[in-house]
């Protein structure tokens, strides 16, 4: 039996990314779950890939998205018979298609549609790791969030405000409104060139004690953070790699500059991941995390849908429907 899947054939972006009509459906391995995709996030990280600059990342041709929700339709060896039906969401290989393996899948949160749980295993740890995890947030402080109107930069908003900061956002001129009613205490223009100058007169000219970096910000970021007790938490590369040297920490800016990987802190400390996803679900239960409402494509659109997002032209969360 075949199915419809989006196949990257090229390291030239998503533009070379075709809808193939006869993929084979994956079969689950022992301790492995094969769903229905309901929904697919679409992710920076999907960009990066098909352009080859995501680090150990496939090569072409490869069935394209990491994540996704649906039903449970087979399990492996070793997977209770009763999870069939059960509505999960997780990240693995080959999101965008009709059915996908999930290595670990999670429970979308009772009363959610499938696609309203996007989010909920790559934006919103990524964004509770960034804050609380390795960026030691606490009330009363000030966090720098960049690309704000994204899935990760919203869940930072809501977040950062949930523990007491005061937030000050960054994203295009367009989208100032929607940051803003997300709870963000200032907006800046992304595409400013006086970012740090502006952060630093919000500041009273000490810095931010938090800087969200996403990429394509790095030097106004380090700018932009408070001197010796700053952290600046580098989730992403989208605007492309930047440079720092040793040099530039020792005598230009002298903070925490701290690198960020989630499937890296998977793998490597699953005990904090796990502290991470209790507490996710904890900001869930207390409504400070609500469903998303992502912006939905067919799945013949999805070059249309991250070349959207790669011109920074979308707003929130973006989804395949199979």
């Amino acid at each position: 039996m075949g199915m419809r899947a989006l196949e990257q054939t090229s390291f030239n972006g998503p533009e070379d990314m075709r809808l193939v009509m006869d993929a084979p459906v994956p079969v689950p391995g022992p301790t492995e779950v094969l769903i229905r995709v309901a929904a697919a996030g679409v992710n920076f990280a999907d960009i990066s890939k098909a352009h080859g600059t995501f680090g150990g990342g496939p090569r072409p041709p490869y069935l394209a998205g990491f994540e996704a929700a649906g039903e449970i339709v087979a399990v492996g060896d070793g997977v209770a018979d009763s999870r069939l039906g059960d509505l999960v969401i997780g990240v693995g290989d080959g999101a965008f298609a009709e059915y996908m393996v999930l290595p670990t899948a999670a429970p979308v949160p009772t009363g959610w549609a499938a696609h309203e749980a996007l989010g909920l295993m790559v934006n919103s740890p990524t964004a509770l790791a960034a804050l609380k995890t390795l960026g030691n947030l606490t009330a009363g402080q000030t966090v720098v969030i960049h690309a704000a109107a994204g899935a990760t930069g919203q869940a930072a908003v809501k977040i950062a405000k949930h523990y007491g900061a005061s937030v000050i956002a960054t994203a295009s001129q367009g989208k100032h409104e929607a940051v803003l009613a997300l709870g963000a205490d200032h907006v800046l223009d992304s595409r400013s060139d006086h970012l740090a100058a502006e952060v630093l007169r919000l500041t009273d000219g000490t810095g931010a004690d938090l800087v969200l970096e996403s990429g394509g910000t790095l030097e106004a970021s380090l700018t932009a953070a408070k001197r010796v007790t700053g952290r600046v938490v580098v989730t992403g590369l989208a605007g492309g790699e930047a440079a720092l040297t040793n040099w530039d920490l020792v005598y230009r800016h002298q903070v925490h500059v701290i690198g960020f990987n989630l499937g890296v802190l998977i793998g490597a400390a699953p005990h904090i991941f796990g502290e991470l996803m209790g507490e996710l679900a904890a900001l869930i239960a207390a409504g400070v995390l609500t469903p998303t409402r992502p912006t939905t494509y067919a799945l013949a659109d999805g070059p249309k849908a991250l070349a959207e997002l790669e011109a920074r032209a979308t707003i929130g969360k973006l989804a395949l429907l199979p």
